[in-house]
Parts: C-alpha cells; structure tokens; sequence
C-alpha cells in the first residue's frame, strides 16, 4: 500500500486528545497542523471522546482525498472515539480519506504546542509518525 503526503498527515494526526489529568476544555483542544502544513484539525470533545474535524486542506490534500473516493475533505471528521489508554496514551481511530480506510492511532502530547500521532495499518505493524503544531 502506498503512503501519500495526506495518508500520513491524517494517520499521523489523531492529536485531538487532551493529556492525561488535564480537564475538558484546556489547552488541548484547538487547530492543529501536520508538518507539512497541507492539514489543519479542530480538536474537541464528542460525547465522551475526543474527536478532530478538518477546517482546512490544500488543493493536494483535496485531490488525494478525491483519489480515494473522499468528495468533501474540508467537514469530515477524521478522528474518532479517542479516549485515554491506561498507558497514559491516548488511542482512537483515525479515518484516511486518499485510502478509504480507517485505522488504529495513538497520539501523545509532547507540550502545549506540540503532539505525536501514531498511525498503524494492523496492530502496530506499518505504523508511521508525525509531530503536530498548534496554531495560533
């Protein structure tokens, strides 16, 4: 299976959590980008999860998505039911529009402004990594 710029800005992205002991509503929550800038998340609570929706794409990351049968990139949520393992890491399942696929993620907040999402194809084989910033 290939890997493209937007499968591993999603896989890579289920950074919608908060860490662990932090209360609803902190810090946590906000837009995240990938590294390479091309996807923009909005962190926040559904129900008792963490869930993150896409507010912005760049025209490449539209047309992946379009290849993988995704119409709409901008308004779906691409993260869900994310809750608190007790490892202290947060797992969740992360949707890749550009594969039609949903997978297994993790992600763990490094600071503030800084997380580390894990995506994996099956159990923890395959996985790939990415560090996320908030913006402002």
């Amino acid at each position: 299976m290939k890997w493209t710029r937007l499968s591993l800005a999603v896989i890579a992205a289920p950074l919608l959590v908060q860490p662990a002991g932090a209360a609803v509503g902190d810090g946590s929550f906000g837009i995240w980008r990938n590294p390479q800038n091309s996807v923009h998340v909005r962190a926040e609570r559904c129900g008792k999860y963490m869930c993150g929706t896409v507010v912005w794409a760049n025209d490449k990351a539209k047309a992946d998505a379009r290849r993988g049968g995704t119409a709409e990139l901008i308004g779906l949520q691409l993260f869900r039911e994310f809750r608190l393992d007790k490892k202290g890491e947060w797992r969740g399942k992360v949707h890749v529009p550009d594969i039609g696929k949903t997978l297994s993620g993790t992600i763990s907040v490094v600071d503030e402004n800084t997380l580390v999402g894990t995506g994996c194809l099956i159990g923890r084989v395959g996985c790939k990594s990415q560090t996320w910033t908030r913006l402002p």
